[in-house]
């Protein structure tokens, strides 16, 4: 088939040769699991259980909380031994609100939802996996159920299922296509059954040639399924660059892929969704990447979520040296972790413990203005006018600049030859004006409730003012009354 040239991207040594060819193992459960009620993009789910409770593994512990939400699930059997804050992954090292489970040892599973017919409409399909807890697994955590509603709202033509697993060091993804391919497949055609689509293409990166002869033949088994070897080329995994790639259309700037007919879903995601359709499982575990120089024995394992890193990279054989820098996700955008205490959660697809040999990071130097991030920018962005807008404190300019339509893909840092750390800038900048715009936004929400308050109370006022008036009114008819009797 035609494939597209995006602009920009970088060529990052893809050091995937440590994991490539390691099959998935299994982890063992650790004696501690932590459930954040906030593993998805949107409000936090609601707990269903209380302390002391003993749930099953697949039992629902805690309610999605709104439209955008998903459901949590125990990963195993036992006991919830606390409700409370616990260390999750996220930069600013800040607890948040999780169930800890005390497993009992057993793993046992609750009653599975019954299996869905080969012929179940899309929105049973839907309902099923919004029930399952399942969110995109590529990293981005948007829950599952709402894309694939996305028929309701949009007119849809494909489905593109991303296998590119552009970052480097990572291969969860890759092992999953060369392991479990026809459920994959299987995952994949019941997901264009609920969009409704007539095409789906699912994309693999050239350097992953057994991954695309396993996909290959298993989508033969499902009509209007085809599979499309892209260039290896970061970030190709960007959805909106990946149906570039494919079908040369062009996602207007803050819109969707949907807005031009697309969804774009994650093969991870594939394979979770066959398990909640067909074997009435919900999303109770992933499959994770532990690798980087510093991991002494780097491995692709299918970890129950809720499990310590710590455990997973001691079940790895530990660090052989003080890593620079732990990362949630590949090194590209991957989130630092402050902890190794912190749980495996579904968004999680990799844990790198990374030596300077690793990474490009060191010290900053002056611009040198010689336009190379301007080429690696697969957006078409000035990175270096945002960059200097941010820094003089010009937020306004830089979001004039482009600053919203940059995706954090980090190819301008990793190509700046000054080494400045310009994404991280980016990300600094954002959060800037997101909490700029929640403290408008408060701030407009009070004015609004004190007009209203304003409106009621002069109201009531109102009210009361007629209530009296029509009191004296009564009053003064009837002293007319009692004296028009009173007289002879």
């Amino acid at each position: 088939m035609k494939l597209f040239r995006i602009r920009g991207g970088v060529h990052p040594d893809p050091r995937k040769d440590a994991t490539r060819e390691k099959t998935i193992v299994d982890a063992p459960i650790s004696a501690v699991l932590h459930l954040p009620l906030q593993q998805h993009i949107g409000a936090p789910a609601r707990p269903v259980v209380k302390v002391g409770d003993h749930v099953l593994k697949g039992q629902v512990i805690a309610e999605a909380a709104g439209p955008v939400s998903a459901t949590v699930h125990a990963s195993t059997s036992g006991a919830v031994a606390a409700i409370g804050p616990v260390p999750v992954p996220h930069a600013s090292g800040l607890a948040a609100p999780a169930i800890t489970l005390a497993p009992d040892g057993k793993d046992t599973w609750a009653e599975p939802m019954p299996p869905l017919p080969d012929d179940a409409e899309p929105a049973a399909i839907a309902a099923r996996v919004a029930a399952a807890g399942i969110v995109g697994l590529g990293g981005a955590t948007f829950p599952s159920a709402v894309k694939l509603n996305l028929r309701e709202r949009h007119k849809l033509t494909t489905l593109v299922m991303n296998g590119a697993e552009c970052e480097p060091f990572l291969t969860c993804d890759d092992r999953l296509m060369r392991e479990h391919a026809e459920e994959v497949a299987a995952g994949v055609a019941l997901m264009a059954r609920a969009l409704g689509v007539g095409r789906t293409l699912i994309a693999i990166e050239t350097n992953k040639p057994e991954a695309t002869a396993a996909m290959t033949e298993a989508a033969a088994l499902h009509p209007g399924i085809d599979v499309a070897p892209v260039p290896t080329r970061y970030p190709m995994g960007s959805e909106k660059h990946l149906v570039h790639t494919l079908t040369g259309l062009e996602t207007p700037a803050r819109a969707l892929t949907a807005d031009i007919g697309v969804v774009v879903h994650n093969i991870a995601t594939a394979f979770a969704v066959y398990e909640a359709v067909k074997l009435g499982r919900p999303l109770v575990s992933r499959v994770v990447t532990v690798s980087g120089g510093a991991v002494a024995e780097p491995k692709n394992l299918r970890a129950v979520l809720g499990t310590p890193i710590s455990d997973l990279i001691a079940l790895c054989g530990g660090l052989t040296a003080e890593p620079q820098e732990i990362l949630s996700g590949g090194p590209m955008m991957g989130q630092p972790l402050r902890s190794t205490d912190i749980p495996t959660v579904k968004g999680m697809n990799g844990i790198l413990a990374l030596l300077p040999s690793d990474t490009r990071r060191g010290p900053a130097h002056a611009c040198l203005r010689c336009g190379t991030c301007v080429t690696a920018c697969p957006c078409g962005l000035l990175p270096l006018e945002i960059a200097a807008n941010i820094r003089n404190g010009n937020f306004d300019a830089a979001v004039s600049a482009g600053l919203m339509d940059c995706i954090g893909c980090g190819s301008c840092a990793y190509a700046c030859p000054s080494r400045i750390p310009l994404v991280q800038s980016f990300h600094y900048a954002k959060g800037h004006i997101a909490a700029e715009q929640r403290v408008k936004q408060h701030n407009e929400e009070a004015k609004r409730l004190a007009q209203q308050k304003a409106i009621r109370q002069e109201k009531l006022a109102a009210e009361r003012k007629a209530m009296m008036e029509k009191k004296k009114a009564a009053a003064a008819a009837a002293r007319a009354a009692q004296e028009g009797t009173a007289e002879p």
